[in-house]
């Protein structure tokens, strides 16, 4: 079963497409924040392949619109995910919750992953995995975004590490056991600087004390930048339905 257009807030962006499993309650839900480098791309027609693939494989999905540029302002986008997510935690069936993302998705995944202030503002510790049971961040950039750079009227080619990075709110933890799964998901043939900035997030997640088998690096070679989000195996499977479905088996 797919519902369209369900409202998670006020805004007209607001708004999200849940893929429900059979037996919604009983199975995990994946929240996914669409790409599009923070002034594109959209949550779909609510007929998206690969989530309809998920529910029939047993995971709910709810994939959800935020405001973009050039409307939105830094970190507007980021408050609209963490929204979304507190919703999602309170309004849709789930066992666990999981959130992800691909490249500007990615982007919003690790900052709520990491900056832990959006997801408090409604009451949920991001780092605590009885809450959240992981962040898949595929393709996301771990420093300033390069629209956020955009909009502070700097070269979008900067690599910037201020309260914008994600990488900036790496901090060293005591407690490894309660941290969610993260799992990092980049192409050999990215753009430029975002397989490097991912290796240097997964090295500095580890160095400060996140659980060597709590975070996953996954390198996709021979792809480039989130190409192989829909492709498909020689058997005709879609690549990216088994790599969600460990990011999630390996949370439990």
């Amino acid at each position: 079963m797919i519902q369209r257009g369900l409202s998670y807030g006020p805004l007209d962006e607001h708004r999200l497409d849940f893929y429900a499993a059979d037996a919604p309650a009983d199975a995990p839900l994946f929240v996914f924040f669409h790409g599009g480098g923070l002034e594109g791309g959209d949550r779909g027609r609510g007929d998206d392949p690969v989530f309809t693939e998920l529910a029939r494989q047993g995971i709910s999905t709810a994939t959800a619109d935020y405001r973009l540029y050039p409307k939105a302002r830094f970190p507007e986008f980021i408050e609209d995910a963490a929204l979304a997510v507190s919703w999602c935690l309170s309004n849709l069936p789930h066992s666990r919750l999981f959130v992800g993302g691909s490249s500007a998705g990615g982007y919003l995944s690790m900052m709520l992953a990491l900056d832990a202030r959006f997801l408090a503002a409604h009451g949920i510790d991001a780092q605590d995995r009885r809450q959240i049971g992981g962040y898949f961040c595929d393709a996301g950039q771990p420093t300033v975004h390069y629209n956020v750079l955009r909009e502070r009227g700097l070269d979008t080619r900067l690599v910037r590490v201020d309260e914008a990075a994600p990488v900036y709110h790496v901090k060293p933890q005591s407690d490894p056991q309660k941290l969610p799964l993260v799992a990092l998901v980049v192409a050999d043939g990215d753009m430029v600087n975002r397989l490097e900035q991912n290796r240097l997030l997964y090295r500095t997640l580890l160095h400060l004390g996140w659980r060597e088998d709590g975070v996953s690096f996954t390198l996709m070679k021979g792809f480039g930048h989130t190409q192989y989000q829909y492709a498909r195996s020689e058997d005709g499977e879609f690549l990216y339905v088994p790599m969600v479905k460990k990011f999630i088996s390996d949370a439990r």
